[in-house]
This record gives structure tokens, C-alpha cells and sequence, in this order.
């Protein structure tokens, strides 16, 4: 087996037929077809099915993919240590961050990390850990940053905590209930709900049974920490959200803490990545950095 097999497979599960994966990679279609035969030649088995719009990887080939990515990972990452080892300023750096790790970290440390290593490309995704689960696992994103599932995380990966973290309930500026005290004042509020976990609906359900209140009235729900903010300047929808979206300067001033008595938990901030993957020195001086931001925050309180 060759790289470019890894590569050519890849892209036709990715890309969806032959067609797409030779204009993906800019080779020709007759390169990719007689790389997926000699695989199947060579495993005995089909990767493919074929059909009249292209190209689905059958089980075998499913896992031969997964295989691949990972493998096409590490030739990446090792390729980029070396050249980082030697002196270089090259490569490519991967990270999931949350909305938090966006607000909390990275303006504090990219700068200071793009002045070490100018020249590296880094590749920043934004999610929740579900989401990004399988490409931690296949090595295509390095690390992840954000609140931890509500499950337990796969044996194959390790979690570290960074800092603990709060809520607080987010209005508009001027919204009516902007000077609430307590749950209780926004009973007949309506609300917009996020995506952090599988449920996102019973977490506000859970708090306002806990203080003997009847549960809220859910009127949206975001999948993004965009829709969210847009959602609760432009309206009289209110939202629990960590506690940083209000004093994060690009969003204060739209919006405003409600300051209700009642405390709102939230999650901690972890990084979590595979165990086993040996990060490059630029990987790891992006995850140093945030530890050391993280640090600074929690012994400020």
C-alpha cells in the first residue's frame, strides 16, 4: 500500500464519487479508479458500491477509511514535527474550541503563539465535544477545549480540567426583566435553549423545579453561540449562558446579566485529546498557552 491509496480512498468516501475525488485532488479520475482496485486486489474485499451517482464505502471499506484518516494524520503530524524539531516554523495545528475557550482563551494567547510560529497554520473549530468526538479519535483535530460531555469520555482519550465555570441569565439591554433578582420574577419569561447537552431543555427545567418554580417556556433553541446572541439582543427571549458572553467586548454592548440570587452551575472548561497521540511542538505550545491563560483566570477569581 502506498500513501497516495490512503489518500485516493479518503477522498472518495469524502468526496462521494470518483468524479469528485480526482477534481478534489487535481489528478486523473483513471488514477483514483485504478488505486481503489489495487486495494480491493490487494484485500480481497470491495471498499466501494458502486451506483449510478457514485461512490458508498460498504462496511470493510468504512473502517479501511477510518484506518486511513488516521493514518494520513500521522504522516501529517509526523512531517510537521520534524520540520519543527529542525527549527521550522511550518505545519498545521488543529483545535475544537468551544464558545468559552473562543472568548476566555484565544485572544489572550494568539497573538503571543502567532509570533512564535508565524508560519504555521492553524485550523480552529468551533463546537461542542460531541460533535467532535470521531475526528479527536482519528487524530484530525489535536485537542479539544470546551465543557466536557455530560457522559463519561471514551477510555481511549484523557481530560484535564482548565477552571471552573459559571452561568448567568443574558437579556437584552433595556429588556423589561433586565433587573430581575430571581427566578421567579422571570416565570413567564420565554427562553432560548443551547446545544451543550443531548437535552438541552431539561437543564432549565431542572433549575427552576429545584427552586420550586413550574418549568419555563422554551420558545428556540441554538446550535450556535451566533444564533443565541443574535436570539437575545433582537428580542425579549432570554438565555442562561456562561457567564463570559457578557463581558466579552464584541457582545457587552448588546447585551446585559440579569442578576438573579440564585446560582446558575455550569460546567468546567477541559481539554480533552487521544491518549497515545504524541502532539507537535506547535501543537503542544497552543495547549501550554491555554493552560497557562486558564491558570491566570482562576487565580484572579
Amino acid at each position: 500500500m502506498k500513501l497516495s491509496h490512503f489518500r485516493h480512498v479518503v477522498a472518495v468516501s469524502e468526496q462521494g464519487s470518483l468524479r469528485a475525488a480526482a477534481r478534489h485532488l487535481n489528478v486523473e479520475q483513471s488514477a483514483i479508479s485504478r488505486s481503489i482496485r489495487e486495494l480491493e486486489n490487494e484485500l480481497g474485499t470491495p471498499l466501494f458500491e458502486r451506483h449510478g451517482r457514485g461512490a458508498i464505502p460498504t462496511k470493510v471499506g468504512e473502517s479501511f477509511v477510518n484506518r486511513a484518516i488516521h493514518i494520513l494524520n500521522e504522516v501529517r503530524r509526523a512531517s510537521d514535527e520534524v520540520e519543527q524539531v529542525r527549527g521550522g516554523y511550518t505545519g498545521k495545528v488543529v483545535v475544537g474550541l468551544s464558545t468559552v475557550a473562543h472568548i476566555v482563551l484565544l485572544p489572550k494567547l494568539l497573538e503571543p503563539y502567532r509570533r512564535r510560529y508565524p508560519d504555521v497554520q492553524l485550523d480552529v473549530v468551533e463546537g461542542l465535544f460531541p460533535s467532535l468526538q470521531s475526528s479527536i479519535l482519528a487524530g484530525s483535530i489535536d485537542f479539544y477545549i470546551g465543557p466536557p460531555p455530560e457522559y463519561s469520555i471514551p477510555p481511549e482519550m484523557s481530560q484535564e480540567k482548565l477552571f471552573d465555570n459559571t452561568r448567568q441569565v443574558v437579556a437584552r439591554k433595556g429588556h423589561p426583566l433586565s433587573q430581575a433578582t430571581s427566578l421567579a420574577e422571570l416565570s413567564e419569561a420565554k427562553w432560548v435553549t443551547t446545544s451543550i447537552t443531548a437535552k438541552p431543555e431539561e437543564e432549565l427545567r431542572e433549575l427552576f423545579a429545584a427552586h420550586g418554580l413550574p418549568p419555563p417556556k422554551l420558545a428556540l433553541r441554538a446550535h450556535s453561540a451566533l444564533t443565541l446572541i443574535v436570539s437575545v439582543a433582537y428580542s425579549d427571549l432570554l438565555a442562561m449562558a456562561p457567564s463570559q458572553i457578557v463581558e466579552f467586548p464584541l457582545i457587552s454592548h448588546a447585551v446585559v446579566a440579569v442578576p438573579v440570587v440564585e446560582v446558575l452551575p455550569a460546567p468546567p472548561i477541559v481539554l480533552v485529546q487521544r491518549f497515545g497521540l504524541h502532539l507537535t511542538p506547535a501543537a503542544e505550545l497552543f495547549a501550554d498557552f491555554a493552560r497557562r491563560v486558564a491558570l491566570q483566570r482562576y487565580r484572579q477569581g
